[in-house]
């Protein structure tokens, strides 16, 4: 007997206040737990005994199946701001499968995604509203806020994908910076980068 087949799932992006109204996931992030994502530890420490306790960045997501063939689609959500020269940024990593790609839209604010390939080739791309950025497999991934409003993205990948997080921490951070530049920003090589290792599943 075949499976009655998945019903439609319908969302509504918000990103002005940061909500995907249909989702069933979401989690937060506080600067309490970035510990090691800066690179100026001196700077980090500052911004933490003056942090209010609100979230860095959050993510609302919606997961219907499960397996390669389902798709997780969610917002992410990063507030403006800088620890040291630094923009503020999301943990970043590379899918668990790492061969999974990952589709970024933006929606409201000025960012730029950081992209490392395990060979060690680094790009830094814009995504504003109305940009889109295809990460395909084998990059390691995060986004940046260089504006000073929250920066907003729509994501969508499989749902078997997971994350390697702890990837960036094992490489001592990514190969490129995304720093203050008067008014703008500018990148900068991370002199602490390691390359990256891929641990065994």
């Amino acid at each position: 007997m075949t499976a009655p087949p998945v019903p439609p799932v319908a969302l509504t992006l918000r990103p002005e206040v940061g909500r995907l109204g249909g989702s069933n996931g979401r989690y937060e992030r506080f600067l309490a737990d970035l510990e090691g994502l800066y690179r100026d530890a001196d700077a980090y420490r500052r911004a933490l005994a003056a942090d209010d306790g609100r979230p860095v960045y959050w993510v609302e997501s919606s997961q219907t199946e499960d397996g390669p063939g389902g798709l997780i689609t969610g917002i992410s959500v990063l507030e403006p701001g800088t620890v040291g020269e630094e923009y503020a940024m999301t943990r970043g990593h590379l899918h668990a499968i790492a061969d999974r790609s990952e589709l970024y839209v933006g929606l409201a604010g000025r960012g730029v995604m950081i992209l490392d390939d395990l060979g060690g080739n680094s790009q830094v791309v814009e995504i504003n509203p109305g940009q889109a950025v295809y990460v395909p497999g084998g990059w390691v991934h995060r986004s940046a806020n260089v504006g000073t409003e929250r920066l907003s993205t729509l994501f969508c990948y499989a749902a078997d994908a997971g994350q390697d997080y702890a990837i960036i921490e094992r490489a001592g951070g990514m190969a490129s910076l995304v720093v203050r530049d008067g008014d703008g920003w500018a990148v900068q090589p991370n002199h602490d980068h390691l390359g990256y290792t891929v641990l065994p599943a």
